[in-house]
């Protein structure tokens, strides 16, 4: 009898949490999937692309010919349209639309698809590189359906979310999973806040909405890790992000950030020792812009910032964004760790987008070139620019081709190729590339297998015959 008891007790408590769990967790997401279906669109543009075509197809000048750069000027331009997708969602009825910018950055042509069959053309109200955000205005007077931001900061670790968007142009899907980290950084943008969620997000998802239980935005879709497809890890931006950003390209068409003019480092816990600071914590100012904000409060070098307009800093990363998000022109009151003791500056807020060091920051820099000797290529590092410009995915790496030497096992490839992978591993530097290399001779192997971008922007497999 007394087994029997034991028995049913625990019958009973594993019923109890059952129940606890199924209640917890949502039955379906068919209505919250219908009612916020028609807020999410999908999102085409198109983009004129020129190249010079080769006057004799088939027939290649050995590299470094004095022909060879002369008959490509005789080339014959051509012109071709370049199509992307993305996605989107209506947050007022007169048919605003927030994206990525990346979705529609250099775009000659948008169109909008709401409830997956009406069209309409839109043009950008105001986007904004640095966070990755774009607004949009649909080209009509019907009223659409929005829908609303919600507060992202209330997300927590293991809520349930769904994402809506058009990947790979399959427009209407819908994904379900949960909030897997908080605060990720993955060095795509200045300003990097990311929800890692494992909803299933892929190419096409760009700029759709990431969705809690209540309907609320919670996120911009934005990343995803790896080039073939999901692989449960995603990033949105965080909406408390992104609604400042977003509303300011609405009133002003551009965004009018906070700046300090200091450049940061990390705390590090050898620092924090020789500094008496207790705990590795705040921004190491590394140095401070001639005339900007904070030379004119006397900030200096070798301060550490611990408090910014009433709160604290703990990490490094959180200062650029708090005081991006921060009103222009404002008086904050800043505290400092120096000669071992806190000490407090008032400083007045500048401007970014117009300051001299943020100008110096967007000067394009010389590309770094690299031989490779034993491959007799020349290479350097794939850009963000490259990226954008050659409309590649988001997380690519590898090397962009800039010579091919003479008896080169490259030769059957052509300069401004990007080697993207070998051995189906991704290239991330010239020195991965030489690792493999030898590491595959080593083995006694003659031939690797490498994935390119050729220039047209395709992706190859090529086998390479090593000497």
């Amino acid at each position: 009898m007394k087994k029997l008891k034991i028995l049913l007790s625990i019958f009973l408590s594993i019923s109890f949490v059952s129940q606890v769990f199924a209640e917890d967790g949502p039955t379906s997401f068919a209505d919250l999937a219908e009612r916020l279906m028609p807020s999410v669109v999908n999102i085409s543009t198109t983009t004129t692309i020129i190249t010079n075509s080769n006057p004799f197809p088939g027939f290649k000048f050995p590299p470094g010919s004095p022909f060879e750069d002369m008959f490509k000027e005789f080339g014959t331009p051509q012109k071709r349209k370049s199509a992307a997708l993305g996605s989107g969602f209506i947050i007022d009825e007169k048919g605003i639309v927030i994206t990525n910018n990346h979705v529609i950055q250099d775009a000659e042509d948008i169109v909008v698809r709401v409830n997956g069959t009406e069209e309409y053309k839109a043009k950008i109200i105001g986007a904004d590189p640095l966070s990755d955000i774009a607004v949009l205005q649909i080209d009509s007077n019907e009223k659409f359906i929005p829908v609303q931001f919600g507060d992202s900061d209330k997300a927590r670790i293991g809520d349930w979310v769904i994402a809506i968007g058009n990947p790979f142009g399959l427009g209407g899907t819908v994904t379900s999973g949960i909030i897997s980290a908080r605060n990720r950084s993955i060095g795509l943008a200045r300003y990097e806040d990311y929800i890692q969620t494992d909803a299933s997000i892929n190419s096409g998802n760009s700029g759709g909405p990431l969705f809690d239980m209540k309907g609320n935005v919670i996120g911009i879709n934005t990343a995803i890790l790896g080039q073939s497809g999901s692989i449960g890890i995603g990033f949105s931006i965080p909406s408390n992000s992104a609604k400042k950003v977003v509303s300011q390209l609405i009133q002003f068409g551009e965004t009018k950030r906070g700046w300090l003019g200091v450049r940061i480092q990390v705390v590090t816990k050898e620092i924090a020792d020789v500094e008496k600071l207790g705990e590795p914590r705040g921004a190491l100012v590394a140095s401070v812009a001639e005339n900007s904000p904070s030379d004119k409060a006397g900030i200096k070098a070798g301060d550490i910032i611990i408090e910014f307009n009433g709160t604290k800093i703990k990490e490094m990363k959180e200062l650029p964004k708090i005081v991006a998000q921060t009103e222009v022109g404002k008086t904050v009151d800043v505290k400092v760790w120096r000669d071992k003791k806190e000490i407090v500056k008032k400083i007045k807020l500048g401007r970014l987008e117009t300051s001299e060091d943020f100008a110096e920051e967007k000067k394009e820099v010389e590309p770094n070139l690299q031989e490779i000797k034993s491959l007799k290529i020349t290479v350097r590092l794939l850009t963000k620019k490259d990226i954008e410009e050659r409309k590649l995915p988001n997380q690519t790496t590898g090397l962009v081709i800039i010579n091919i030497g003479e008896n080169s096992p490259f030769s059957n490839l052509n300069v401004n190729d990007i080697i993207v992978e070998a051995q189906k591993k991704k290239i991330k530097s010239t020195q991965s590339l030489e690792k493999i290399v030898e590491t595959t001779l080593k083995s006694n192997q003659k031939t690797i297998l490498i994935a390119i971008y050729n220039q047209q922007n395709q992706r190859r497999y090529i086998g390479i015959k090593l000497d």
